[in-house]
């Protein structure tokens, strides 16, 4: 075992978009589990967009962190060694824990992960929190039934491309926003979605919802917000339901931009429009598992990873994000399993 651990701090509060001066790289000795913890080396990392609010002090519906706190999120890590906790040596866990080469944490904040299962990465993609979010923003928010239009922005994301497959399982005709060729051709070749719009490439997004969705939007899975969200809101039918699970367009944004006033389309249509946490849904979280699981086994929904090598390299990860770098769930590896 390294004698010395690294991990990320957060270095300063960014104005607009963050950078490498965020995020400082610090180093301290191999922490020792207390009683009822265990001692955690980081196999995997995931970065996510909603990091990006806990960068800064104002109100998000994740707790800010601190200038000078550790970085968290999910992790997927082998046991070291356990002070009491209910987790033996060499088995695969996950939690939401520090960006480190180890971490200790409480028994009760890890969950088990099956390398039997599938990948042990996929505890932070499809059959984790990405995953879920997925699974129930489609099937509980925006609820497509078949030969309704599902559109989905963010879709060659970990988040949308999960979340267009259910609804095409459902029956929808499903559009993806997605941004770059390489991107539409994976969600149109690979993922079975009907049609694909390169938002970089298209000038005007109204036109472009006419082609791939003739017959107006039913259901509406929103990553991104911004203009894409302005076209669709202009193309929703009577009685559409719309599942807000992400704004990126807008989280580095200093001062928060207004668009066209679309209200008056909601009394239209009388459409719903509802935002939501996966937070919400935490004592289903073993159902979605089990489901996309399934589905995963099956072949009935692919997935794909985008993997960064090396703790050091987290940031550059995480910073891609926001320039689309990524097809699918964005993951840094840190380490092997040794058990």
């Amino acid at each position: 075992m390294s004698e010395t651990n690294r991990k990320f701090l957060l270095a300063k509060r960014p104005e607009g978009k963050p950078d490498r001066d965020t995020f400082d790289l610090v180093e301290a000795d191999v922490p020792d589990p207390g009683p009822g913890e265990a001692l955690v080396r980081t196999l995997y990392l995931s970065v996510d967009p909603y990091m990006r609010g806990r960068m800064d002090a104002g109100e998000s519906y994740a707790e800010p962190w601190s200038v000078g706190e550790p970085l968290k999120g999910g992790v997927v890590g082998e046991v070291v060694a356990s002070n009491g906790a209910d987790v033996e040596e060499g088995d695969v866990v996950t939690g939401n824990l520090e960006w480190a080469d180890y971490v200790t944490a409480p028994g009760t904040d890890l969950q088990p992960v099956n390398p039997d299962l599938a990948p042990i990465s996929t505890a932070l993609g499809v059959l984790g929190m990405p995953g879920r979010t997925a699974y129930f923003g489609t099937r509980e928010v925006a609820e497509p039934k078949a030969g309704d239009t599902f559109v989905v922005t963010g879709a060659a994301g970990a988040v949308g491309s999960v979340a267009g497959q259910i609804a095409k399982l459902s029956g929808a005709h499903v559009v993806g926003f997605a941004g770059s060729d390489e991107k539409v051709s994976f969600l149109e070749d690979d993922l079975g979605f009907d049609a694909g719009i390169n938002y970089k490439d298209t000038d005007d997004y109204r036109a472009a919802l006419d082609d791939a969705a003739p017959d107006g939007v039913d259901a509406y899975f929103d990553n991104v917000g911004g203009e894409i969200t302005d076209a669709v809101f202009s193309k929703l039918n009577v009685d559409a339901r719309v599942a807000v699970c992400g704004q990126i367009s807008l989280y580095n944004a200093q001062e928060m931009p207004t668009g066209p006033r679309k209200l008056p389309k909601l009394i239209e249509t009388r459409a719903r429009v509802q935002g939501f946490l996966v937070g919400d849904f935490a004592p289903r979280f073993g159902e979605a598992t089990r489901k996309l699981g399934g589905w995963v086994s099956s072949g009935e929904i692919e997935y794909r990873e985008t993997v960064t090598e090396g703790l050091e390299n987290a940031p550059d990860a995480f910073l891609g994000l926001f320039e689309g770098e990524n097809i699918g769930k964005q993951l840094v590896k840190v380490g092997e399993r040794e058990a």
